[in-house]
């Protein structure tokens, strides 16, 4: 036992059936943050990574979350059309009904044609404003521009700028102010000032003719970015400022009070359904490419710090997301009076002992590349894990079970099961062995039958896994 209670994250997730009544004092507690519905990539090795440097957003990493999040691949010929449909399906326009406009008739596209629902979307939404579409021809880098700042919400803005003000912002790209006038030059304006078009695309820009497919892709990526649907994140684990951050983030997370979901997971605790479980919030999710995502919880921020730390010293730069989280578990009377701070609770029940939430977090991590998210196994085993053979320096509160899984396929990495149970914003969750799963998913059934709940697979580091297992290492 004094092993495990060393962690907290580890503790109480079983079903009683994997881990009978084991529960744990306030330094344990329970599930951690739920990983996306699975999906499979493949487990590669790399070379050492280099060391972090700032890190902007390039036309390759939007077109690898349009492929991953909407299904798009633009051909290396774009279309106008090709850009149309893109952008209805990144904004996820949709066709008014008939009582609140009638489809446009287009001069040139007529209904069943590829392009005809997704223009009409974006006609009625303000992003398309005349009814020759000219859908066919080849995408033009100044027709790209006009539609982006459309989709990205920026209209409204560019129709503030004077003449002055419009000819400084196209100065920026050296673009004469006799090229390009009225509402189209203050669309260009207000493109160049938002940063919907990057500095590295001003020579294209500049010269105009057909928009390239990085031109296009990374437009898309900047109307993601701008209408908040691009990835949640506090920052990348290179940046200067991400300790700081990480920091506020902690400090200002408070424990999540979700009473209607709370009543019924607490009563999960007391029927032995559970042994733990942890509340989070969805509108923390990082929306993250799932292949190149991995989720670590723990309860001390500075660990956190020190493992963004050590991944910089190993040459690993990665997206980071914070997620608060909020951990339960039964607390047995025997062990004493529980003493309660702002960051830990405990409510009595009714055979003496304690339902106890505690505050802690889960971090999650997009890496650069297949081989990055790989290494960080042996990264955690080798300096922030426990082990009882082994005296090597570790980072601060490091675990015996380190809690760290991914939502696809990972060599080396086995397989348990995520109970969860939603309701509106929140969700509660406890972690179990496959083979305990549909009984948890009944039980969960019987004491919310209207609730969304669900039951998935995903793959969880091997320490986590023989904790499940009953092992102490």
């Amino acid at each position: 036992m004094k092993k495990i209670t060393q962690i907290t994250l580890a503790a109480l997730l079983a079903a009683p059936v994997t881990l009978g009544s084991l529960s744990l004092p306030s330094s344990a507690s329970a599930a951690s943050a739920t990983p996306a519905k699975p999906t499979t990539s493949q487990s590669v090795k790399g070379p050492l990574a280099q060391a972090p440097v700032a890190y902007t957003e390039s036309a390759v990493d939007f077109a690898q979350f349009l492929q991953a999040k909407y299904n798009i691949q633009l051909p290396q010929q774009i279309t106008k059309g090709d850009f149309i449909q893109a952008i209805a399906a990144i904004t996820e326009a949709t066709q008014a009904s008939d009582s609140e406009a009638k489809a446009p008739v287009f001069t040139d596209l007529a209904s069943g044609d590829s392009s005809y629902d997704a223009a009409v979307s974006l006609f009625n939404s303000g992003v398309i404003t005349g009814t020759e579409v000219r859908a066919k021809d080849q995408l033009n880098t100044y027709a790209a521009v006009f539609i982006a700042v459309k989709a990205s919400g920026f209209k409204e803005l560019a129709y503030t700028y004077p003449a002055e003000k419009t000819a400084k912002a196209l100065a920026k790209v050296g673009i004469n102010p006799n090229r390009v006038q009225g509402q189209a030059a203050q669309e260009l304006a207000a493109a160049i000032d938002t940063g919907l078009i990057p500095e590295n695309l001003y020579p294209a820009l500049l010269k105009g003719g057909v928009a390239s497919k990085d031109f296009a892709n990374t437009l898309l990526g900047r109307v993601l970015v701008s209408q908040g649907k691009y990835k949640h994140e506090i920052g990348r684990s290179g940046d200067a400022d991400i300790y700081s951050k990480l920091y506020a983030a902690y400090r200002t997370a408070d424990l999540i009070e979700s009473p209607e979901l709370r009543k019924i997971v607490d009563q999960a605790l007391r029927d032995d359904l559970v042994t733990g479980y942890n509340l989070k919030d969805s509108r923390f999710d990082s929306n993250f490419i799932d292949e190149l995502t991995l989720t670590y919880g723990h309860d001390n921020i500075q660990h956190a710090v020190q493992l963004v730390g050590l991944l910089r010293s190993e040459g690993i730069d990665a997206d980071v997301q914070f997620q608060p989280k909020t951990s339960a578990f039964i607390y047995l009377k025997e062990w004493g009076e529980p003493k309660e701070t702002p960051d830990y609770k405990v409510t009595q029940i009714e055979n003496g002992n304690y339902i106890a939430s505690a505050k802690e977090y889960d971090i999650q991590f997009e890496f650069n590349d297949v081989a990055d998210k790989v290494r960080f196994n042996d990264i955690v085993l080798k300096y922030a894990k426990k082990n009882s053979d082994s005296t090597s320096p570790l980072i601060l509160s490091s675990w015996w079970q380190p809690l760290y899984y991914s939502p696809t396929t990972l060599a080396n990495y086995p397989v348990i099961s995520n109970n969860k149970i939603a309701l509106g914003n929140y969700y509660a969750q406890s972690f179990s062995l496959k083979e305990n799963a549909k009984a948890i998913r009944e039980g969960f059934l019987k004491l919310a039958p209207d609730a969304d709940i669900t039951t998935y697979d995903f793959w969880v580091d091997q320490p986590f896994f023989n904790y499940l297992n009953g092992g102490s290492e």
